[in-house]
C-alpha cells in the first residue's frame, strides 16, 4: 500500500491526472517517488499513444502525431517543456553559474528557450510522422519511461544546486535500490515491445544506448557549468533524451537520403 502512495505522489506531482483522495501526503513521500517517475511515463505513454490511435484513425498521420504530442503536453502541464526552454535560455545566456541559475529562475522565456523549445517540438513531430503507425505506439512506450529514467539519473548521481526550488522535495539523495526500482520499471516497456517482436533489439540497443551517451553528456555539462543540477535540468533530460530516442529508432529504418 505503501508503494502504490508514492505512485500515486509521483503522478500527482509530475502530471494533472487527478489521484484518489485515500491517498493522502506526506511531504517525505516525495522524496521517495522519484523510483516511480518512469511509471509514470508509462502512463503519459498510455494516454499518448491512446490519442494517436484513435487519431490515425481518422486522420493524416501528422495530425495524430500533433494530438498525441499536444495530449502528452497537456498531461504533464508542459512541466518537461518548460524545464528545457529554461534551460537553453540559462545555459545559452549565461556567462557565470550564478547568472546561469538567475536565468533560468525567471519565468520569462527568452530567444534561446523559444527557438530551443520550438525546435525540439518540431524534431519530435517530424520524427514520429515518419514512423510507421505501429512504431510509433512502441516509440512511445520506450521514450517516456526510458527518457524519464534519464531524469532520474541525475537525482541519483548529482547534486541539487539551489537552496529552494520546484524540484528541492526530489533532490535528496537516492538511494540504489530506489534508481534500480526505477530501472526496472523502465525496462519493462522495453523488454515486452522486444519479446513480441514489434521492434528488433538492435533498434531498442540502440535506443538505450544513445540515451545513456546523452544523459552521460548532459551530466557533465550541468556539473561543468552549475556543479549540479535543477528541476529545469531534469526536465532537460528528459526532453532531449526522448526525441533522441524517437530519432534512434527512425535511424534503425535506415531513412537517410544516401539509403
Amino acid at each position: 500500500m505503501h508503494q502504490i502512495r508514492l505512485f500515486f505522489t509521483a503522478l500527482q506531482f509530475f502530471t494533472r491526472l487527478p489521484i484518489p483522495r485515500w491517498v493522502g501526503f506526506e511531504p517525505d513521500w516525495l522524496h521517495h517517488s522519484s523510483r516511480y517517475f518512469p511509471l509514470v511515463g508509462v502512463v503519459v505513454a498510455a494516454i499518448s499513444a491512446a490519442v494517436y490511435a484513435l487519431a490515425a484513425w481518422l486522420l493524416p498521420t501528422p495530425v495524430a502525431v500533433l494530438l498525441a504530442t499536444a495530449a502528452g503536453i497537456y498531461i504533464t502541464g508542459a512541466f518537461h517543456e518548460d524545464g528545457f526552454a529554461d534551460m537553453c535560455d540559462g545555459f545559452g545566456g549565461g556567462l557565470t553559474a550564478q547568472r546561469v541559475l538567475e536565468i533560468m529562475k525567471d519565468s520569462r522565456i527568452g530567444a534561446y528557450g523559444a527557438i530551443g523549445i520550438g525546435s525540439l517540438l518540431a524534431l519530435k513531430c517530424v520524427t514520429l510522422a515518419l514512423l510507421p503507425p505501429q512504431l510509433v505506439i512502441v516509440a512511445l512506450f520506450v521514450a517516456h519511461p526510458l527518457s524519464r529514467l534519464a531524469a532520474t539519473t541525475l537525482i541519483w548521481q548529482l547534486e541539487y544546486v539551489r537552496a529552494e526550488g520546484k524540484a528541492k522535495p526530489l533532490a535528496q539523495k537516492m538511494q540504489n535500490s530506489e534508481w534500480l526500482i526505477a530501472a526496472i520499471t523502465a525496462a519493462l516497456p522495453i523488454l515486452l515491445c522486444g519479446a513480441a517482436g514489434y521492434v528488433s533489439w538492435t533498434t531498442l540497443a540502440g535506443a538505450v544506448l544513445a540515451t545513456v551517451i546523452a544523459t552521460a553528456w548532459l551530466a557533465q555539462k550541468f556539473v561543468r557549468r552549475i556543479g549540479g543540477y535543477t528541476g529545469d535540468c531534469l526536465g532537460a533530460v528528459q526532453q532531449v533524451t526522448e526525441v533522441i530516442i524517437y530519432l534512434a529508432i527512425l535511424t534503425s529504418l535506415q531513412h537517410g537520403v544516401w539509403h
